[in-house]
Order: structure tokens, then sequence, then C-alpha cells
């Protein structure tokens, strides 16, 4: 009797066409599922059958059962099938990580004081793959995992949300007030000054989380100036030339004379990481998304 030998590809399409045999009951739907010839899956079992030295469908007019020694192999084979297609996904995942690059968008806020310490773990463990990361407001990291410029974006949930979607932080919002501003140093601010006293908009008033804020709480906000950084927009409250609504992790680590207060009432956003559906099979975007989900859980900023 012949023994089996390793699984190779012969070995392969034979298993299937035995397997799709005995689940489908006949040659005929086999070969529909498999997309091959009646015959060739006939003669796929006849050599699978030769080769173990023993009948293993039992053939009649109406279709094909599973003989005695067939039913002890089924589920071997079955295993044996499994464990190739494993193997070949976690190759497939080495070579996927082995070499390329890696697109992500993120929030500055994201960028300055989380990403690097993700990346820097990464780039150790697979220094082949190339970082590219690019900052910008909410509807730019949308529009930039739109159009395939990026493949992995951080940036705050918002219904709809279009993308695939991992959760990391809640993020308060907060006002950044003039050092000798009636609230400092303890506030609560309540949102509805920002109709009566002057505001500062970063992003040039274009900030998708501050513009829902204010949509949501109904306020039409008394906007001074816009400016295109956060940096900028701090240092103008720092001098007295009004107030500035911004996520808190925009202003850790920064050393300004601005005080930062709560908002009344409290509001957050949710920072996470979002990519596009066919995405999520990149071995790149998958292994980077689970660094991150890992590693911004135990950084300052994220609770």
């Amino acid at each position: 009797m012949n023994k089996v030998q390793g699984v190779g590809t012969m070995d392969t399409a034979r298993y299937k066409a035995f397997l799709a045999a005995v689940e489908t009951g006949s040659f005929a739907a086999a070969a529909k599922q498999l997309d091959y010839t009646v015959s060739g899956v006939s003669q796929l079992v006849a050599a699978l059958e030769k080769e173990v030295g023993f009948p293993l469908l039992l053939r009649s007019r109406h279709g094909v059962t599973l003989s005695p020694n067939g039913e002890r192999l089924l589920v071997p084979i079955r295993q044996l099938l499994r464990e190739e297609e494993r193997v070949e996904e976690l190759a497939s995942d080495i070579r996927g990580l082995l070499t390329g690059s890696l697109n992500i968008a993120a929030y500055s806020s994201v960028a300055t004081h989380w990403l690097p310490k993700v990346i820097g773990r990464f780039q150790r463990d697979y220094p082949q793959i190339k970082i590219h990361l690019r900052e910008g407001i909410r509807q730019e990291v949308m529009a930039w995992l739109d159009d395939g410029t990026a493949d992995i974006g951080f940036l705050s949930y918002q219904e709809p949300m279009p993308y695939d979607w991992i959760p990391l932080s809640d993020d308060e919002m907060v006002a950044a007030v003039p050092p000798d501003h009636e609230l400092a140093p303890n506030g609560p601010y309540p949102l509805s000054r920002c109709q009566e006293e002057t505001v500062i908009m970063p992003a040039l008033g274009k900030d998708d989380d501050v513009l829902h804020l204010l949509k949501k709480n109904n306020l039409q906000p008394r906007i001074g100036y816009t400016t295109l950084e956060n940096a900028a927009a701090i240092s103008m409250v720092e001098e007295g030339l009004g107030i500035c609504i911004m996520n808190r992790l925009i202003t850790r680590k920064r050393v300004t004379s601005a005080v930062i207060l709560p908002l009344d009432p409290p509001s957050s956003i949710t920072l996470g990481i979002a990519f596009l559906p066919g995405n999520a099979a990149s071995p790149a975007v998958r292994k980077f998304a689970h660094y991150a989900t890992k590693i911004t859980k135990r950084l300052p900023g994220a609770e």
C-alpha cells in the first residue's frame, strides 16, 4: 500500500475534490463547486484512492457516499487542508510585513502625542516597512482614506462612520483661556459664553470636532480670528486675544500660560483607528492597528 506523502499542490487538489464530492453528494455538483470538469473531479478522487490504497467513496447512479474507510479519513483530510490554509495565511502575513509601506493619516494631536511611541515599537519589530505620516483635520483624514492616500487613519468618531473602526480613547473637549480670564484657574467654562467673547478658531475655522460641538449645542460663536495651527491659536490666547475650544490632547505637554478649563456642559470626542474595509486584510494595517490599540492604552491622555 502506498503511504500518504506530505501535502503538496496535487495532494491539495485531490483532497479538495474528495471533500467537495462528499459535501455535495456527486462528482457533477463537486465539479460545479470547484469550477472543474466532472471527469477532472473523478480523476482526482481516483488518484487519491490509488494513493491511499483503498476506496474512499461508494459510487452509484444517485451519486457518491463515503465508504467506511473514507469516513475514517474524512476528519484528518479536513484538518490537513485547514492547516495548509493557516500556513498560507501566516506566510502571506509574514511576506506583507517584510517589505512595503504604510501610509498613516492622523490628527496632529495624535501624531504628536501617541504615534511616535507606536511607530517606534512597530519599526523595531518591522524595520523593512516604510512609514509615511501626514497630519490633518478630520475632513482631510477622511479624504485621504477615501482616495487611497492613507491606509489607516486616526481621528474622532462621528455618525455616520463609513470605515472599519477601532475605538482607542475618549478625549475631553476643553477651553483654553487667557491667564487673567475671570474663570481662571478652575472654571468650568460655560460653552454658551463663546457667543459673547472673542473665539479663536484653529484649522481656519474648519475643525469638525469643534463645529460639531457648537452645532449640537445650537451655538453661533463670535469668531474673531482663525489660524491654521493649534500652536498659533494657543499663543494668541496667551496674549489675551480670545479663547479657543479644542480637545485636551492638543494641550498635553505644552508649556503655556493659557489656562485649560473643562467645559460646561462637559463634552468629549472618541479617538480611534479607521480604515477602509478592503484594507483591513493588509498585514501591515492589521499589525499597526494592534500595536496602536495596545500601546495607546498605556499613554498619558488615553483614558
